[in-house]
């Protein structure tokens, strides 16, 4: 309706376009089908010694045509450098093919090969490229390259043509291999006013702006009127490819890239039509959508069976807890997240499948007809990114969950997708962002901040008998609560009972776990409670001193952060507490002959402590490690100290105890 309406504005003056160039802008780009030999020579990239692939050249350029469609022309070119690379000439261009809101055209490709000496060109076939449907709103372009080797290169070009004047598409400078050259070129009249929200560290190479001057005919006998385009351009060079890096929140948060939303339009006849959304407009575009706020009150086969027995329970989180685990136990996510249904609630309960967003509206609708105060709630997972409040966008989120706000201080966050998720737990990939509720009865919607405010705690008991010929022979408890405890009861169950004991011993090649017994698998609201009988050989021992670690059984068996220097910042993903105590019995005629200190560490800014306490009494040795966080996310700038005291951390951890024959 809004580009309609501009259309029709804009039809009382825009007869005729042409254009006066006052000043070009030069792209470094390489001209399609033209490649320089040495490209075709190299063997390795050189910015990134051990890359698989590299993008040599990824360009866009981003313009308006006459009907306000938003066009991007694009050409990308991938040298392959190894066997292992070769997976990156399978492309797969995903656009929003729905009702022809995108449309792909001009798509052309081809390769090209060094043999003997000389450039071989083979054009990519029209046959082998093929239109997937992802969902109703989604298409997907996918082709491969034939005969792809190590040396090759591959380029590809389209046209995209967007049938909006408000979606400038993001662009992303770097990716999961490196890029030698990335362009994006923005040519947008003076009636459009962006924001644009930059990520990067990196500095632009090259960071050009100009003006085109266009003259727009209003009929005939009229003067012209002058108008001016905004051209932009942003260039960098030799970027690296992303880092994966441990505790990194994902890998969309730390891509170099440019973001834009349209805050205004301001056309040549005096109209000023507002685009700077509010979270609440946003909230009202979700509650009036048939894929979203449409399918809420929409009634359930069989539904008055659930709905009938929730009425019966006495509290809501009898209620809450029924319904949940109905809808968790029955529906089965099919792996897809997006804000909005594809089939709709009706059909994927009939099909007991669904992407997220028609599992959690199910949901939702289910407990709302069991007398349940709810709200739907739109978020963003971990791996898609985290919300940033600044700007009031749909396209941030990509799953719906239901808020439950119980009192002032509690409240639940419910996601039905995850087997083994807990109604009383928010969703741990959820953690550190925000969502956006929906109150369609009250036309009212907010964004709510999604933590927890509680550390998550782990406690492990170990209770062994050192013996004289250098072995350890013991039990250990181990309680595993909320997120750790998820996680846990997901690995054995997936995995089995064999996998999981090789996880608990943690690659320890000296321990072997003889038993192993698992308390409260099904009872989520309680610790997952581990008890192990386990032996270890106490390798380094001999006739005269035995050597033992007492750090068992722990989460800290190895240092994550050894790494000099630090891309991404530190995301824990919430507060944590660690008790680990440690009762290990000498053996006859055995002292102890060097026992680690009790001590202390603390963080600068005292966020983390670590405390060890060590005791000895009648033959018995006890240790006890106490280690709490006190806050989930670390900025990149604070690794430095962070780094140190994992060192020191770590160091203190694995201390050894040395008992020594009397």
């Amino acid at each position: 309706m809004q580009k309609t309406f501009t259309l029709l504005l804009l039809s009382l003056f825009l007869q005729t376009i042409s254009s006066a160039q006052t000043q070009k802008i030069v792209s470094d780009a390489p001209v399609y089908g033209k490649i320089d030999i040495t490209d075709l020579q190299s063997k390795t990239c050189e910015f990134e010694k051990d890359a698989n692939a590299m993008v040599l050249s990824d360009k866009a350029e981003l313009y308006y045509d006459d009907n306000l469609n938003i066009i991007v022309e694009r050409h990308k070119r991938i040298k392959i450098l190894t066997d292992a690379g070769k997976k990156q000439a399978d492309i797969r261009v995903e656009y929003y093919g729905g009702n022809r809101y995108e449309y792909i055209t001009g798509l052309q490709g081809e390769i090209f090969n060094l043999v003997n000496g000389k450039i071989e060109i083979t054009k990519l076939d029209k046959k082998q490229i093929f239109t997937e449907n992802v969902d109703k709103s989604r298409m997907a372009m996918v082709f491969s390259f034939p005969n792809v080797k190590a040396g090759s290169v591959i380029e590809y070009k389209y046209r995209q043509t967007i049938n909006s004047m408000t979606n400038l598409p993001d662009w992303y400078f770097q990716a999961d291999i490196p890029i030698r050259y990335s362009e994006l070129i923005t040519t947008i009249p003076e009636w459009f006013y962006f924001t644009m929200q930059q990520r990067n560290s990196q500095q632009f190479t090259k960071y050009n702006r100009s003006l085109e001057s266009r003259s727009l005919g209003i009929g005939s006998g009229s003067a012209p009127l002058m108008f001016s385009q905004n051209i932009t351009q942003y260039v960098m060079a030799n970027v690296p490819s992303v880092v994966h890096e441990p505790f990194m929140s994902s890998e969309i948060d730390n891509m170099q890239g440019l973001y834009f939303h349209l805050t205004s339009f301001v056309p040549p006849a005096g109209f000023i039509r507002n685009f700077s959304e509010t979270w609440a407009k946003v909230g009202g575009t979700l509650a009036d959508h048939e894929d979203f706020g449409g399918q809420l009150k929409r009634k359930l086969l069989g539904e008055s069976a659930i709905i009938d027995k929730a009425k019966t329970l006495k509290t809501d989180d009898e209620k809450i807890a029924y319904v949940f685990n109905e809808v968790k136990n029955s529906m089965k996510w099919n792996n897809i997240d997006r804000w909005y249904t594809n089939d709709g609630t009706v059909k994927a309960w009939e099909k007991k499948i669904g992407n997220s967003t028609e599992v959690n509206l199910i949901l939702y609708h289910l407990l709302k007809q069991s007398g349940v105060k709810a709200f739907p709630m739109v978020v963003s997972t971990r791996d898609h990114g985290k919300v940033n409040p600044a700007y009031s966008f749909l396209y941030q989120f990509n799953r719906a969950v239901v808020y439950v706000p119980v009192d002032s201080t509690k409240r639940y966050i419910l996601d039905a997708t995850g087997k083994y998720n807990c109604y009383q737990e928010t969703p741990a990939n959820l953690l550190g962002s925000y969502g956006l509720y929906i109150d369609k009865e009250n036309k009212a919607y907010d964004l709510v901040s999604l933590n927890r405010t509680n550390p998550v705690k782990q406690v492990v008991l170990v209770n062994a008998q050192i013996l004289p010929d250098g072995k350890m022979d013991g039990t250990a408890s181990i309680s595993s609560y909320s997120y750790d405890r998820f996680s846990r009861v997901e690995n054995y169950k997936t995995n089995g009972e064999k996998k999981y004991i090789d996880y608990l011993r943690d690659n320890n090649n000296s321990l072997s776990i003889s038993s192993l017994k698992l308390d409260n698998m099904d009872i989520d609201t309680l610790p997952l409670n581990q008890t192990v009988a386990f032996k270890q050989e106490l390798t380094g021992s001999d006739k005269n001193y035995i050597y033992f670690s007492p750090n068992l059984f722990s989460s800290f068996r190895a240092n994550p952060f050894l790494s000099e220097n630090r891309v991404s910042n530190i995301d824990f993903g919430h507060t944590r507490f660690y008790n680990m105590t440690g009762l290990y019995k000498m053996p006859e005629g055995y002292k102890a002959d060097a026992l680690p200190k009790s001590i202390s560490l603390v963080m600068p800014d005292k966020s983390i402590t670590c405390r060890r306490t060590v005791a000895e009494s009648d033959g018995t040795i006890v240790i006890r490690y106490i280690i709490s966080y006190d806050q989930p996310l670390y900025f990149k700038d604070s690794y430095p100290d962070l780094r140190e005291f994992y060192k020191r951390m770590f160091e203190m951890l694995n201390e050894q105890v040395v008992l020594k024959k009397a």
